[in-house]
Formats: structure tokens, sequence, C-alpha cells
């Protein structure tokens, strides 16, 4: 596939880019939410609802770079393929609009600062997340453990087959 440089369709691309993420960040807060009050009716829907924006966001991330590589491309025609967006990636940004008119730079600059933002803020919520369900998981992984010391830290299924630690689902059986 091939694509012509366009600065509108640039900007386009990474303003749509730019919304992906904040429509992303807001999905997952509402799954943070509903695991801090461990309400999971929504959950699963909501996991579906981040893969499908993230795929997008994946679509419009090849199609950037390919846009960028047509701008890298130099030899007037801007064209790109897949292999040369490949060797566009290694080369900076402001590196590749530096040919660019001034307020086009200027405009790019900007555009891809808040793209850099929005992901920087979502992946600092990220990490504060996976470490609250790590920590999480030692607990329940401890507290099993305190409780139940002749199990040795391995978890049965209902029928007695021994199943992975990950806590992914688990479900305590009160009745002896």
């Amino acid at each position: 596939m091939k694509e012509t440089w366009s600065f509108e369709r640039c900007v386009s691309v990474i303003n749509g880019e730019i919304e992906l993420l904040k429509r992303i960040s807001a999905t997952q807060e509402a799954v943070r939410q509903t695991v801090m009050k461990r309400e999971w009716t929504d959950f699963d829907e909501k996991s579906r609802e981040i893969n499908r924006l993230g795929g997008e966001f994946a679509l419009l991330e090849e199609e950037r770079t390919l846009l960028f590589s047509a701008l890298s491309n130099g030899s007037g025609s801007f064209q790109a393929t897949q292999e040369q967006a490949s060797n566009t990636e290694k080369t900076s940004f402001y590196t590749l609009i530096l040919e660019l008119p001034s307020e086009e730079r200027k405009e790019l600059s900007r555009l891809y600062r808040e793209l850099k933002v929005e992901t920087f803020k979502m992946r600092a919520l990220n990490e504060t997340f996976l470490a609250y369900v790590n920590e999480a998981k030692i607990l329940a992984a401890s507290y099993l453990e305190v409780v139940c010391p002749a199990r040795g830290g391995k978890l049965y299924t209902r029928k007695g087959r021994r199943v992975s630690q990950d806590l992914k689902s688990i479900v305590f059986n009160n009745r002896f």
C-alpha cells in the first residue's frame, strides 16, 4: 500500500489518535472504577471496548507512520511503502518535519506534543492501576496461603484438578 503526503490528512490522523486516546483513557477509568468497587458486570464489556479502540488506534498509528515515511522519502513524489515506513520509525519526528513550511511545522509539533502528553498520562494511570491489581493478587495469594497452609500454594477446581495461580477468577466454597 502506498501513501501520499498530505498535511491535512496528517492533522486528521493525529487528531483522531488524540481523540481515541482520550476515549481509551475514559474507558480505562471506567474499568478501574469497576475493579475498585468490585462490580464485575460491565468489566468484560469495557475490556472489549478498550480492545476495539486499541485496534482503531493501531490502524491510525500505521497510517501516520506511512504518511511520515512519504514525507521522509524526499523524492518529490512523497509516496511511501510499508518498507519505507519501518525505516521512518527510527527517524525523529522533528527531523521529519524540518522541511515543512513554518505554519505546518508548528501545527504538527503542537499536535504531536498533545499526542505524547495523552500517551504519557495514560501510561502513568495504567502503571498505577497495574500496581494496584498486582498488590491485590499478592494479597489474595498470601491470604490463601495463611488460611489454607496445607494447600502449599496450589489452587484446585471444584472437581479437584489443579489450576494456574493467576487468580483471574476465584470463588471460595465455604461449605465443609
